[in-house]
């Protein structure tokens, strides 16, 4: 791997790291918030505010470990059309990640010094990957007119 290479997939790993912290921090907030306990409640169904809590977190997750994984995957491709399309899936993960982003603070789960944070480092991955997919693009242009 290149040292380009290294830091892209530190700050992605870095970003999963704070994704994992942030479910398990929105988790517990949610259990809190009206005393809930995390238990089925006596009528069998989990209350409504914890599942909407549970399954966004629960995407954002999946979206922002997801980068790092796919990113890890592109600089082990094993062709150049395996490392663009990972890293093509790696941009995608991050842009999903910022709309579950987006979504817990507009509904509360979020306040706003939270949402800035983890909203910016989400955004710098993007355009750390936005730019590697730019010259990979570049590069299939140059291919074509040659």
């Amino acid at each position: 791997m290149s040292i380009i290479s290294d830091s892209i997939q530190a700050k992605c790993l870095a970003f999963g790291d704070r994704v994992i912290r942030l479910n398990d921090y929105l988790l517990t907030q949610a259990c809190k918030r009206e005393d809930v306990r995390c238990k089925k409640e006596k009528s069998g169904r989990i209350p409504i505010h914890l599942l909407a809590v549970a399954n966004i977190s629960n995407q954002l997750l999946r979206a922002g470990t997801s980068i790092a994984a796919n990113n890890a995957e592109a600089t082990n491709a094993i062709s150049k059309a395996d490392f663009k399309s990972k890293s093509f899936i790696a941009l995608k993960e991050a842009r999903e990640s910022l709309c579950w982003i987006d979504l817990l603070h507009r509904n509360g789960y979020l306040d706003d010094k939270q949402y800035t944070s983890i909203h910016d480092d989400c955004e710098e991955l993007v355009k750390l990957l936005v730019h590697r997919c730019k010259k990979l693009n570049e590069g299939n242009e140059e291919d074509k007119n040659n």
